[in-house]
């Protein structure tokens, strides 16, 4: 039976040099997830004006339910100005005060994470107090559902009471590993490597799992009783790499959420935001069978 994972936060037009194009890491997360076979849920907010109606349409396109994406008349559908640096590495100027910081608490979104089984939530969406109260709101109420934390760092937000709160309400914590420096600093850890990083956050805020993503170096993982996984990159061309952090999650909840083992479900993740890192943004489609033909035919990195 297909798993019901919940996205909350941000739905955004991304302005890349060449275009926008409809973004938010809930709603790639959501788009990912139901490639693989899942029901995901999109619980998010947009504003009543024109970008927000292409952003409707441009969802249901993805084959995204926009049940319980709520409209705003006050404030306008929020947009992220995206630059990449040398490296290729994107990086997100987000709009403040827009619709995706005023997300509600309503009957329908209780309904949806009590029926969950995981409950999915990044940083961004609590810069302001109706979606971050809204959020914790539905962690309370969602006692049944893996709450996954992706820990992703943006420009002109960071406040460490939030983020402190969030990972002593998660399960699951991905974090990226040229963020862990900064993230040593502000939440009081030992400087150390990843491995020491990793065991820090698990012992201090209880969380079960922290997944660690090393760029085209793959990914490793903490547990709090299973110890350490790793997983090395792939040997591929980069197109961008926007949404492989999603099609990471996506795949490693695919296989996790139906029993696999983590070290399993890392190594389908890490192929999935590879293969993603060939395509052009964060939805072009692929399915199950791609990722394990990708597992198949392309080489490692040492």
């Amino acid at each position: 039976m297909a798993k019901k994972i919940v996205a909350f936060g941000e739905v955004v037009w991304d302005i890349l040099p060449d275009g926008k194009v409809l973004g938010g890491t809930p709603s790639n997360l959501v788009f990912r997830c139901n490639s693989f076979g899942e029901k995901g849920f999109l619980l998010s907010r947009v504003g009543d004006d024109e970008l927000g109606n292409e952003a409707l349409n441009r969802l249901e396109e993805l084959g995204i339910s926009i049940l319980d994406v709520q409209l705003d008349s006050e404030f306008p559908t929020g947009t992220v100005n995206v630059e990449f640096d040398k490296n290729g590495e994107p990086i997100f100027k987000v709009t403040p005060d827009v619709a995706f910081d005023h997300i509600e608490f309503s009957a329908e979104a209780l309904k949806l994470v009590r029926n969950a089984n995981c409950l999915f939530f990044g940083l961004l969406p609590q810069r302001f107090g109706i979606s971050k109260n809204t959020i914790r709101e539905l962690i309370n109420e969602s006692r049944r559902a893996l709450k996954f934390f992706d820990l992703k760092l943006f420009q002109h937000f960071f406040n460490v009471g939030v983020v402190e709160n969030m990972l002593r309400s998660s399960n699951i914590v991905r974090i990226k590993e040229k963020e862990i420096g900064f993230l040593t600093e502000k939440l009081n850890l030992n400087p150390g490597d990843v491995e020491s990083f990793g065991n820090q956050l698990l012992k201090k805020y209880k969380v079960d799992l922290v997944i660690v993503t090393r760029g085209t170096r793959g990914v490793c993982a903490f547990h709090k009783k299973q110890g350490a996984f790793w997983d090395s990159g792939y040997k591929v061309e980069l197109n961008d790499n926007i949404g492989s952090g999603m099609a990471l999650a996506a795949g490693f909840l695919h296989y996790f959420l139906n029993g696999s083992s983590i070290q399993e479900a890392l190594n389908f993740g890490n192929a999935a935001g590879a293969l993603n890192a060939t395509r052009m943004g964060a939805t072009s489609f692929f399915d199950k069978k791609d990722v394990l033909k990708f597992m198949e035919t392309t080489p490692k990195r040492t």
